[in-house]
């Protein structure tokens, strides 16, 4: 059984055009009522005014109460036939807003009003069983149509809050992922930095205690130190704080990447367009390796048994050019952490993500980094 709904008051103007209209409406029938009491000359006149101005009263308030203001206006409703079209709106406005217990007692109520109102003050023109069956088809259309609106209204918020938690879910995620990709990136310099300084402390501590060797010694010694240094210094500004175990450029292959790929069942064809890794910057092969990689994982996923194809080119000063490219068999929905991975590396390593996207029935993936000199 599903819960309450607190609408409050009415604070919209849609809000207070319902409102308003309800009012109106309730008013104009009880109006009618009253005027047609003021014709023969009833003695229900009192009643109707009475009745109805007060029902009227209570739908203005049942946005707010619309349990307690309907029972109210149905009350109301037996003697005062003025108030019976205020008393259906607040029945209806019940359904709308409380469980479907309530609703249902409330739907109750009107019709047995209705019925003890009937029998009070026939009106005519049809035997009172047949005002019975329309009273009770009445009573059940407005509290079905104010449940199956109050249903539909929660479906739609559940539905929204469902998406508003992928997506919530799906930020996290990335976040996640972007976070994974620096600290990989992080440690992929720290053990290059840490190779280059131990070489630094080697050398001069040879220096140091070998004062008395010959000068040329000294001379290709204090060499080494200044080059260390300095690839020690270069590598040093992309840094970011943390540690990670990582390939050496050496065993940064593509073709052995790609030779394994194949082996899994994979129709791989490469084009590496003369580059070779290992005689980039480390930080761009790495990234290049990383890229290729995870473009090949998410071929592998999103159109397994069809061919891919990994293209790479470029030069120093103009930068590395990688685009992979496969069919679309199962289109990727929206971005997933291995793009959002993707694009921080690049990022990290100077360059950016051109596109990742479909593009004529394949995906394509574009990046570009940096190459210096």
């Amino acid at each position: 059984m599903t819960a309450d709904v607190r609408p409050g008051p009415a604070r919209t103007r849609r809000d207070r055009a319902i409102r308003v209209g309800g009012v109106v409406c309730a008013l104009v029938a009880a109006g009618v009522v009253v005027q047609a009491d003021l014709g023969a000359a009833s003695g229900w006149l009192v009643a109707d005014v009475a009745g109805g101005a007060v029902a009227c009263g209570a739908l203005w308030l049942s946005r707010r109460w619309p349990a307690t203001m309907a029972l109210v206006a149905v009350a109301l409703a037996v003697p005062a036939a003025s108030a019976s079209v205020a008393a259906g709106i607040a029945t209806l406005m019940t359904a709308l807003y409380r469980r479907s217990a309530v609703a249902i007692g409330v739907g109750a109520a009107w019709v047995a009003a209705t019925l003890a109102r009937f029998w009070l003050r026939p009106p005519g023109l049809a035997p009172y069983p047949v005002w019975a069956l329309v009273a009770v088809l009445f009573g059940v259309a407005l509290t079905g149509w104010g449940m199956l609106a109050r249903a539909r209204r929660q479906l739609v918020l559940s539905l929204a809050e469902r998406v508003r938690r992928a997506e919530e879910e799906q930020r996290r995620r990335v976040e996640q992922a972007r976070h994974a990709e620096r600290l990989a990136i992080a440690r992929d310099m720290h053990d290059v930095l840490a190779h280059r300084l131990s070489l630094l402390a080697l050398h001069a501590g040879a220096l140091e205690f070998n004062a008395r060797a010959d000068p040329e010694e000294v001379v290709e010694a204090a060499a080494v130190v200044r080059s260390s240094a300095h690839q020690a210094l270069q590598e040093l500004r992309q840094v970011i704080s943390v540690l990670r175990e990582a390939p050496v450029l050496a065993e940064l292959d593509l073709h052995a990447l790609v030779e394994e790929v194949r082996r899994a069942g994979m129709e791989v064809e490469m084009h590496d367009g003369g580059v070779r890794l290992p005689g980039l910057p480390g930080l761009t092969a790495r990234a290049a390796y990383r890229i290729v990689q995870e473009g090949l994982t998410n071929a592998r996923k999103h159109a397994p048994g069809r061919p891919v194809t990994v293209r790479l080119d470029g030069g120093p000063e103009r930068g590395l050019a990688i685009e992979v490219r496969n069919p679309v068999v199962r289109a990727p929905r929206g971005e997933g952490a291995g793009l959002a991975g993707m694009r921080e590396r690049a990022e990290l390593a100077g360059g950016r993500v051109e596109q990742a996207g479909i593009e004529e029935g394949e995906f394509r993936l574009a990046v570009w980094l940096p190459w210096p000199v």
